[in-house]
């Protein structure tokens, strides 16, 4: 292992414990791809853990003691109900001497209210792909499957869903595999690839279009850019906050593929 990999080693094993964000996520992914030495160290560190789970002795709690916290939680979770307050006139002030120490925390509040604005109603569909991208982009939710192999992260969905979601790398055109995860879309369960480009990444929902494809859509929601479409007898959807036009290119690569 080389110099440069001492300083990745520490990457490699947060984002086996889904502790990255999507910056260094897309980072790390964009170095295994070149380093053979990370890729068998995340190998090394995964098969460990899997062998961890399965040869760790578990012990059942007795019955007796699962009763008594669950009556235990339930009086305390009665107790602790705040009472009813009235609205007092006075207007809200943000307390300004809190700001410093949770701006951090402000963030993830930010994107996590956008999520819930962002919210589907009535069949919102393109709100609903961009608040689950949103969601995606906290640390620990990018990727089920952290890996730039297509051929690691498409067997990972087998057994998963009841399709088989394409999976492709676009490394030669700029847009290399990070990953992939299992989602919740339009009534369904999805799959959802995950690219990268330069600094940004890109999120693809893909599902069976079924007898009525939806017409192709694009458009901006929150400063992030969407564009969907049907290739293959798949609909998708691929949303980031690259610009529109690169996107666009994105989405004629993925079509083109099919």
């Amino acid at each position: 292992m080389t110099h440069d990999c001492e300083e990745w080693r520490p990457l490699v094993q947060a984002g086996l414990d889904g502790e990255l964000d999507a910056g260094e996520a897309a980072r790390l992914a964009l170095h295994m791809r070149h380093c053979r030495d990370c890729t068998a160290l995340q190998a090394q560190l995964a098969g460990l853990s899997a062998r961890l789970r399965e040869a760790a002795p578990r012990h059942a709690a007795p019955a007796a003691l699962r009763q008594a916290i669950a009556a235990r939680i339930g009086t305390a979770g009665a107790a602790a109900a705040p009472p009813a307050r009235r609205r007092s006139a006075r207007p809200w002030t943000w307390p300004w001497t809190w700001q410093a120490p949770v701006s951090f925390g402000a963030g993830m509040a930010l994107a996590a209210c956008l999520a819930l604005v962002l919210l589907p109603r009535g069949g919102d569909l393109p709100g609903a792909v961009v608040a689950d991208h949103i969601r995606a982009l906290q640390p620990g939710h990018l990727t089920d499957v952290l890996s730039s192999d297509q051929h690691t992260v498409k067997p990972w969905f087998d057994g998963k869903l009841d399709f088989a979601p394409p999976v492709r790398d676009f490394a030669a055109q700029g847009f290399p595999l990070l990953g992939g995860r299992l989602d919740y879309l339009d009534s369904r369960p999805v799959a959802a690839l995950v690219y990268g480009h330069a600094k940004h990444v890109i999120d693809v929902y893909v599902w069976p279009s079924g007898r009525a494809p939806r017409l192709p859509a694009s458009g901006t929601r929150a400063g992030y850019n969407f564009i969907s479409g049907t290739a293959g007898g798949m609909v998708f959807w691929a949303v980031s906050d690259l610009e529109a036009g690169q996107l666009a290119d994105f989405a004629r690569l993925w079509k083109s593929a099919a």
